[in-house]
């Protein structure tokens, strides 16, 4: 399945655009070394800049893109049961923000908590915060623009009183990560947050591969512009010039690897320049942007158990479409 950006036959040739002083080596870095592979790829994390954000939030609303509808379904029948285990005072760190509008399900049910936001766009991150606080006047907000893919530092007042903590992992988000990668991220969860910790989160679950390349290729071609969003984003930041009406968005279903891959495949042959250094391209030869992997009940709970959480509760759907799973900092004593 794929989507075709607008060409521009007349000019095929992009002047390469002033690199922003602002942007973030890191980015760079990722995407000179990602463009110089053999099979090209740029982690995903760098989808998600002002428009990247806004688009995926689009994309949570697309028919054929189920895990939104059914987490928050799932979010809204068990929260209560959370927050009655952990306390309706705890303090919750979402990793990977966004629109928070899931942490409002998970928030009704915990009206004393102090609520942590953690987020690679600050700008994005800035206008959910004051959309949560309009709802949540009384609501504690501390928000934290940072990448959560490595411990992060919590700037929380020490009041004298010990408060839970709840991690919040939304969306399946874990899912774009290799196992290996996945595990080493959940541990560093339990870094953050603490050996006394739970963590909340929603995991996809293997099923129908035309399901899944759809929910990924949806028809108003919604995740094609937020695919194709970010060599735009490379053009902008890092003074590039990749034609993107010569790209389209692929999904495809890899059935060895368990996952959904997102890629952006040339159209013809093509030459470009990303911070001064020349890359081509043959056609049919992509750049790979995005992992989704999907999982069965039995490997969540084996990458859990690796990562140093140990699952209290497992929550599905009547289809068993999409789970969600209460976990404990391992090592810590199981409450009756």
């Amino acid at each position: 399945m794929y989507f075709t950006a607008p060409r521009n036959d007349e000019n095929p040739t992009v002047r390469p655009l002033a690199r922003a002083p602002e942007a973030d080596p890191a980015f760079r870095a990722d995407v000179l070394r990602g463009l110089a592979q053999t099979q090209k790829a740029v982690p995903a994390r760098w989808f998600y800049d002002m428009r990247g954000s806004q688009l995926f939030e689009a994309i949570t609303q697309v028919p054929e893109y189920y895990p939104t509808r059914t987490e928050t379904a799932l979010l809204q029948a068990h929260c209560p049961a959370v927050a009655e285990r952990i306390g309706s005072d705890a303090t919750v760190v979402e990793f990977g923000s966004g629109s928070s509008i899931k942490t409002r399900i998970l928030l009704k049910s915990m009206p004393r908590a102090t609520y942590v936001p953690i987020d690679i766009c600050g700008e994005f991150l800035d206008e959910a915060c004051a959309a949560l606080q309009g709802l949540f006047p009384a609501l504690r907000i501390v928000p934290v623009e940072a990448n959560f893919m490595n411990p992060v530092h919590l700037p929380l007042r020490q009041d004298g009183e010990a408060r839970s903590m709840l991690g919040f992992f939304p969306g399946s988000t874990i899912g774009n990560l290799t196992p290996e990668a996945a595990v080493d991220l959940l541990r560093s969860m339990r870094e953050t947050l603490g050996t006394n910790a739970h963590l909340l989160i929603g995991i996809d679950r293997v099923k129908d591969p035309q399901r899944l390349t759809a929910a990924y290729d949806d028809a108003q071609g919604v995740t094609a512009l937020f695919n194709l969003n970010l060599l735009q984003r490379i053009n902008r930041e890092l003074g590039g010039s990749i034609p993107v009406g010569e790209f389209r968005h692929v999904s495809r279903w890899n059935p060895l690897a368990s996952r959904v891959e997102m890629h952006l495949e040339a159209r013809r042959a093509i030459r470009f320049e990303v911070d001064g250094q020349p890359f081509r391209m043959e056609g049919g030869e992509t750049i790979h942007t995005e992992n989704c992997h999907k999982y069965r009940p039995g490997e969540m709970r084996v990458l859990l158990a690796a990562s140093g959480w140990r699952e209290l509760e497992h929550w599905t759907d009547s289809q068993g479409d999409f789970s969600l799973i209460l976990a404990k900092a391992d090592g810590a004593r199981q409450e009756p």
